[in-house]
């Protein structure tokens, strides 16, 4: 292009001026089987695009319905466990958390399979009004009103 424009600019600005490029852009025809496939490639695009915006509304949707269950259990006459369940429905990692909870109130802090086999965590210690305050202070994904407290005693055996 370059020589041909240095060369023969007449036959440069007849093959590659706007004019010539407009025509020539006007004569291009797409073939009926392309345009058909360019059809089709749309409407699949733009059903992707829906579901994917469904399948957001839902999580959204099942973010704002869950809950985070904060549970004390009594484990001897002066001894606690606090449970927090729920939390992995928001996105939040939760063995950070754990190490966070623990680190926070100097005990232990786990993450473990509860009975349902969903994933929990486990503080030793009564701190189920703390960790509320801590979820709601550093977690802002969390609604303050999705957050149960529940206080939970172990029977007594019957002898």
């Amino acid at each position: 292009m370059e020589w041909l424009k240095s060369s023969h600019p007449d036959i440069y600005n007849k093959l590659y001026s706007e004019d010539a490029l407009k025509e020539k852009i006007a004569q291009l025809k797409v073939d009926d089987k392309v345009a058909e496939r360019i059809a089709k490639d749309t409407a699949k695009i733009e059903k992707e695009a829906n579901k994917q915006d469904a399948r957001m509304a839902r999580e959204e949707e099942k973010k704002l319905a869950s809950k985070v269950y904060i549970k004390r259990v009594t484990r001897n006459k002066r001894k606690h466990i606090t449970h927090v369940n729920g939390l992995e429905v928001f996105g939040i990692d939760l063995k950070k958390v754990a190490k966070q909870l623990a680190n926070h109130f100097a005990c232990g802090g786990s993450v473990s399979k509860n009975p349902q086999g969903l994933d929990e965590i486990v503080v030793q210690g009564d701190f189920s009004q703390e960790i509320r305050d801590i979820i709601v202070k550093k977690y802002p994904q969390v609604p303050p009103q999705n957050i149960e407290l529940i206080e939970d005693k172990k029977e007594k055996k019957k002898q």
